[in-house]
């Protein structure tokens, strides 16, 4: 018998000698159990399943500990990948010229509430898990993480610099939406974006409509002026060195004009004396104005000039230009006339790509930011300009000097599906040209730039809150009725020449690639008809005629008009311009240009719609004049509505309800239903 049994006398104390009676009646019932258990047993089976159920229990285990094992280092592996940074950003953050104090808040709920405890000490969890993953995998992160406490947000600041700077332009435009969403950070964060963040990531924030100011830096300090000198001195010394052979008659002329007038300014105020000398004619017809901001309006003039030839601005830039510029401009906050002559140049500058990195670190980004933020539309149209001349990101085309988009003026999620062109009349400009009609209201109150109320240019703010998803241009070229106050050789005012050069300038804004109207008052009308007969017959601008679905006219003298017939009969007191002149009811290119565009717009059936005057025009005090009469403006095509409003207020609706408005909406949506539909 094999087997092993129980030491009785563990199991029974009487067994030991502690009561004999009951050790013997143990004996007994011992014996009993003994001889059943003998009587039952049969030798043990081998378990050989016990073995199998252990085998699989680790090799299951094993798996999941390596598979976890893995993907852990994996997962870490990718975290770290993603949090580090570019030494570069590192570097320059060390290198920073600001101390951020991080201030207290004078809110002790803020600093000592649960909320706030809490999520600080989850952030400094976070560092230390971050730490001792890269510990394990022998790689540490950037220093950065290693040396500073994390506190809110910190990791989304750094996350999205390096995301800004992505290869993927996706991601880098997803990042400066990410920073221009509301966040609660503190002022030092965004200092911290404004020192390190690129060209690109600065420019997007800059023409991002909700971009929080703080995060632009201030402009640097400017250099001092030379001792004994002016700025006046300074803007002489720049011009003369400038290039000034072969140059354009326009530019020759507002440079000799500029230098000119600087010689005698210069000389009357250092002998005490001013003396209008020299031209004389502009500073009488400026005569309020102070006489050194009428001299540096010149000196504006011809650097706008100059710097439409990338050469110059090399040259400007090269010189100090910018930081000359800049000192102007804090010079002459109060003049809304010379702040917008400075970013005039400073947009023409912006067209050449190899200038950005110059402008950017010369502050003028952080200038324009607050600027196209104005409620001036004027203002906030010429820094949209500059601005969006930076921003090759998402801006493929080019302004030149005069074409301003009055919508989008800012980065936008929002598709373009097609172009609205305006094109102004004699003595017009791109924003006045198509303000609200004054009304007496206005005249004698200061009304805020509100579209419910007044708006100082209505395609801006009424049609582009109707169609959002137009590009809307509206462009600038100089005018004149008089020869007293041409500012430029007269063979360049031509409608031949000016055509031309707006058609060039149109096409580089990427004018042709989207379905467009134009829209065009007086002389306007004119010069569009000419652009468009001069596109056709240009295989490159193929795709400006192709896109073209309409026109609108608002009192365009096809016929010729009254104005030059009076001018010319009185020329002893206006000496007519070559604009006016090119309007007499006479004039055989007038003729020419009509009959050859009533025939291109039948074969292209385009669609026309035309508005005209039925009351005078006050020109000047004396003059009483029906500009337009209606059988000028009636083209031959299309419909022809008359307005019981002036040659000056066709285009100027009263309100956003009014007919006029109305109507113009009308035509647009019509005519663009299916390009907008699509």
């Amino acid at each position: 018998m094999k087997g092993t049994f129980p030491v009785y006398s563990d199991l029974c104390p009487g067994f030991r000698g502690e009561d004999p009676a009951a050790g013997r009646m143990s004996l007994a019932a011992y014996c009993v159990m003994c001889c059943r258990r003998l009587g039952t047993s049969t030798p043990p089976p081998k378990n050989n399943t016990y073995w199998k159920d252990i085998r699989n229990i680790i090799k299951f285990t094993g798996s999941l500990i390596l598979g976890g094992s893995l993907f852990l280092t994996y997962e870490i592996r990718a975290l770290k990948k993603s949090l580090t940074l570019d030494t570069q950003v590192v570097e320059k953050e060390k290198m920073k010229s600001y101390i951020y104090v991080h201030t207290v808040s004078l809110d002790k709920r803020e600093n000592h509430g649960i909320t706030y405890q809490a999520r600080k000490e989850l952030h400094k969890a976070v560092r230390k898990v971050l730490a001792i993953s890269a510990r394990i995998l022998q790689g540490p992160f950037a220093d950065t993480f290693a040396t500073f406490d994390v506190e809110d947000h910190e990791c989304a600041v750094w996350l999205l610099l390096k995301k800004s700077q992505s290869d993927d332009r996706a991601a880098r435009l997803q990042a400066v939406r990410e920073m221009v969403a509301a966040h609660p950070w503190h002022d030092y964060q965004f200092r911290t974006i404004a020192q390190a963040c690129d060209l690109r990531t600065l420019t997007g924030l800059a023409r991002s409509k909700e971009s929080d100011p703080r995060f632009f830096l201030p402009p640097p300090p400017l250099p001092p002026l030379k001792e004994d000198s002016s700025i006046e001195e300074e803007l002489r010394h720049l011009l003369a060195s400038l290039p000034q052979t072969e140059l354009d008659e326009c530019i020759q002329y507002f440079t000799s004009l500029a230098l000119s007038e600087s010689s005698q300014s210069l000389a009357a105020q250092k002998g005490g004396l001013w003396s209008f000398g020299g031209n004389g004619l502009p500073y009488a017809e400026s005569f309020g104005e102070v006489p050194s901001a009428t001299v540096e309006m010149f000196f504006l003039e011809a650097l706008v000039k100059h710097s439409e030839i990338p050469t110059h601005c090399d040259k400007i830039e090269a010189n100090g230009g910018l930081q000359l510029l800049q000192r102007l401009y804090q010079l002459y906050k109060d003049s809304p006339k010379v702040q917008r002559g400075i970013m005039r140049v400073v947009g023409n500058m912006a067209l050449n790509e190899h200038l950005h990195s110059t402008i950017v670190r010369s502050g003028w980004v952080s200038i324009l930011a607050a600027a196209v933020k104005s409620p001036d539309i004027m203002e906030a149209s010429h820094a949209a300009r500059a601005l969006a001349n930076l921003d090759r990101e998402t801006v493929a085309e080019k302004y030149q000097d005069g074409v301003y988009v009055l919508h989008p003026q800012h980065r936008t999620s929002q598709p373009i599906k097609a172009d609205v062109l305006f094109i102004h009349g004699l003595m017009g400009a791109a924003f006045k040209t198509w303000r609200q009609q004054d009304s007496d209201q206005v005249l004698t109150e200061k009304v805020s730039e509100d579209e419910t109320r007044y708006t100082t240019c209505w395609p801006k703010t009424w049609l582009a809150s109707d169609c959002p998803a137009l590009r809307i241009i509206s462009v600038e070229y100089d005018t004149s009725l008089s020869e007293w106050r041409a500012r430029c050789p007269s063979e360049r005012k031509s409608i031949a020449f000016r055509s031309n050069e707006l058609l060039r300038k149109l096409r580089a804004a990427g004018v042709g690639d989207r379905p467009v109207i134009w829209v065009s008052h007086s002389m306007g009308g004119l010069l569009v008809k000419k652009m468009l007969l001069e596109a056709s017959q240009r295989p490159e601008m193929s795709s400006v005629i192709n896109n073209t679905r309409g026109i609108l006219f608002y009192s365009v003298p096809h016929h010729g008009s009254h104005l030059a017939e009076y001018s010319v009969s009185v020329r002893y007191l206006l000496f007519p311009s070559l604009e006016v002149k090119e309007l007499s009811k006479d004039s055989p290119a007038l003729k020419t240009l009509q009959d050859d565009f009533v025939k291109f717009a039948k074969d292209r059936n385009l669609q026309v719609l035309s508005f005209v005057e039925t009351l005078p025009t006050s020109i000047g005090s004396m003059i009483r004049l029906h500009v337009v009469p209606v059988e000028s403006a009636d083209l031959g095509i299309g419909d022809l509505i008359p307005v019981d409003v002036n040659h000056l207020n066709i285009c100027k609706p009263k309100k956003k309800d009014a007919f006029l408005y109305q109507r113009t909406l009308q035509f647009i949506r019509e005519t663009l239903a299916k390009d907008l539909e699509n």
